[in-house]
């Protein structure tokens, strides 16, 4: 596996983290993702579910670098997410500097990476004799 999957796959396993905590500890998660609001576990569970589907991103692109499609949807979703809390923190306020940081350091740097490999792990085609 190449040092990008191995990236992905460790993402992915700490946003598996994320999930348990949206199911079944969403006192966690109000502590450390959205320190400052009241969150329903109606809210946690949501957040569960949206934090599994982008682990499975992950875990599958992880495996499939070479899959165009999957890449690029791997990719916007790091992008979305690093969106999302950016905006819970200046906008809605419901996030710390520091929860922030957390967040933009993984979301970043798998950004950051999976722009620069764009196309390095795509197949290219046979040459013919």
């Amino acid at each position: 596996m190449k040092p990008l999957g191995w990236w992905l796959m460790l993402v992915g396993s700490l946003r598996l983290a994320s999930v348990w905590f949206g199911f079944f500890n969403i006192w966690a998660l109000r502590l450390a993702v959205f320190s400052k609001t009241d969150m329903s576990e109606v809210h946690g569970r949501t957040f569960g579910v949206w934090t599994l589907l982008t682990c499975t991103l992950c875990f599958l692109c992880a495996f499939n670098l070479d899959n165009k499609q999957l890449y690029l949807a791997t990719f916007l979703s790091f992008i979305y997410a690093l969106g999302h809390f950016m905006t819970e923190y200046l906008i809605y306020h419901t996030m710390t500097i520091a929860n922030l940081s957390t967040v933009g350091f993984f979301a970043g740097t798998s950004i950051t990476w999976m722009a620069l490999q764009w196309n390095a792990h795509q197949d290219t085609p046979l040459k013919q004799m």
